[in-house]
């Protein structure tokens, strides 16, 4: 009889790894157990009677790197090749991206014009802080905040408003307590090899490439930034299910784990709401923070280290507005901690992915963004806050930073709660120990997803993949 794979979570890296283990030559048997009522985890797109897309979670996919490639080589396997939505270089989505600071919209600096002249909200040109990199002197400290990092190697200003507000945006999390060496590695180790993180960018950027397809070749010929899915992102999630599902993969729903136990004989007993399963290798999907409490005793300094990997809330506000027009277009817009902690940015859905506004072709769609590291001390606890009062707050700042007066046509108000991993001082140590306890004990357990090497959908994908290699050999 084949080995038994059980895959704990349901999201996209749970879909993914249950993926790798079915293409497999020799492919095991695979389980797939989801504590909620649906599959996709944070991939939930809501599609009305008239095509309208709302995105509650991700709303587009980097085609760059490695694991873009490879992402979207799966796409190209799971036949999604047409329901690809690109948004090319050219585009204003790819070319404008904005920061709402003193009380006004400002376009990101591009070209050379914004780097020889000044150009709010930054009071120098940006060339000095180039400058400024190419001199420093490199760091020591074997981990370093992304807010202090930035501003002894390009200044104050930059790391205040540019770095805070990308921070945001990324992680929902503060850059001062967010880790360089975790959240942006490659800028880490750009300045520990070159000395310059402008010059180790340039210079040191590998030409390694994922598994290519006719997407990721056409990807890199039209210089996309993004791309989504003719149905929403929630479309993956369902191309996923549909693959395995004939390829015998077991997947349940309303399964939660409650207790991880390994039998005399190694396996693992899995204890579920309504009984138990064995399995020879678990692959773990789920929240570092969800793994510690079905943990073992005996894995105490394991559950220890995942405790201590954080999540921040998010509350994503979908708007829809007719007879209306954006003052400025492209992707959006971030607002830095300073100007308004509690509203982390404004998406503009229609701009980049017009597909997406159905019958009213017309009409302007918006995403926004609040809480995440600041959620507690605006809104209370994320469990018990009025979805009236996020609304509220996500109109006024619609009102109040793109100037449109008329109420929404449709409104939806999800609270996503501990949705994002932050990587905090230190997460690498963290990280280096789970593995050495990992291996010390020779667990037959993975871990994969968002709480360890990376939080967007590429990054999740690529951790299953990477997990179930070293599981097949």
């Amino acid at each position: 009889m084949p080995p038994t794979v059980a895959v704990v979570g349901g999201g996209v890296s749970g879909l993914a790894a249950c993926y790798h283990l079915a293409r497999g030559p020799r492919p095991p048997k695979v389980l797939l157990l989801e504590a909620s009522a649906r599959l996709g985890g944070w991939l939930q797109s809501t599609r009305t009677a008239d095509g309208t897309v709302f995105e509650h979670g991700p709303r587009g996919i980097r085609p760059g790197g490695v694991v873009g490639t490879d992402t979207l080589h799966m796409v190209s396997e799971l036949g999604l090749e047409d329901d690809v939505l690109p948004v090319p270089g050219d585009h204003p989505a790819s070319r404008n991206r904005f920061l709402y600071t003193g009380g006004a919209l400002h376009k990101l600096p591009s070209g050379l014009g914004g780097l020889l002249w000044p150009v709010p909200p930054f009071s120098r040109a940006l060339l000095w802080s180039g400058v400024r990199d190419l001199l420093a002197p490199a760091g020591t400290e074997p981990d370093e905040s992304v807010h202090a990092f930035v501003r002894r190697r390009f200044g104050q200003e930059v790391a205040d408003i540019a770095v805070d507000s990308l921070c945001r945006g990324v992680f929902a999390g503060d850059c001062r307590a967010l880790s360089i060496r975790s959240c942006f590695p490659a800028l880490f180790k750009a300045e520990r090899c070159w000395r310059s993180v402008l010059l180790g960018l340039a210079l040191g950027s590998g030409k390694e490439r994922g598994t290519e397809s006719g997407l990721s070749r056409r990807a890199r010929a039209e210089r996309w930034s993004q791309w989504s899915l003719r149905g929403g992102m929630e479309s993956l999630a369902e191309a996923l299910v549909a693959f395995l599902r004939p390829r015998g993969v077991e997947l349940h729903c309303h399964a939660p784990l409650r207790r991880l136990r390994r039998h005399p004989d190694g396996r693992w007993q899995l204890t579920l709401a309504d009984g138990t399963v064995m399995a020879d290798h678990v692959v773990s999907a789920l929240p570092a923070a969800a793994l510690a409490e079905v943990l073992p005793a005996e894995a105490e300094p394991l559950s220890r280290e995942l405790r201590r990997i954080p999540a921040v809330s998010v509350a994503v506000v979908n708007l829809q507005y007719e007879g209306v027009a954006l003052p400025v277009t492209g992707f959006g817009h971030l607002v830095p901690s300073s100007e308004d902690a509690s509203l982390l940015g404004i998406v503009y859905d229609s701009v980049a992915f017009p597909q997406h506004n159905g019958a009213g072709a017309a009409s302007v769609r918006l995403t926004v963004m609040l809480g995440g590291a600041w959620f507690g001390q605006s809104f209370g606890d994320p469990a018990a806050v009025a979805p009236a009062l996020l609304l509220q707050r996500a109109q006024a700042a619609v009102r109040e930073q793109l100037g449109l007066e008329l109420a929404p046509t449709r409104s939806i108000v999800r609270v996503h709660q501990a949705c994002i991993p932050q990587y905090t001082l230190g997460h690498w140590q963290r990280t280096e120990r789970i593995g050495r306890f990992l291996e010390e004990q020779r667990l037959p357990l993975s871990l994969i997803g968002a709480s360890y090497a990376g939080v967007s959908v590429n990054d999740c994908i690529a951790s299953a993949k990477v997990a179930i290699g070293r599981l097949l050999g």
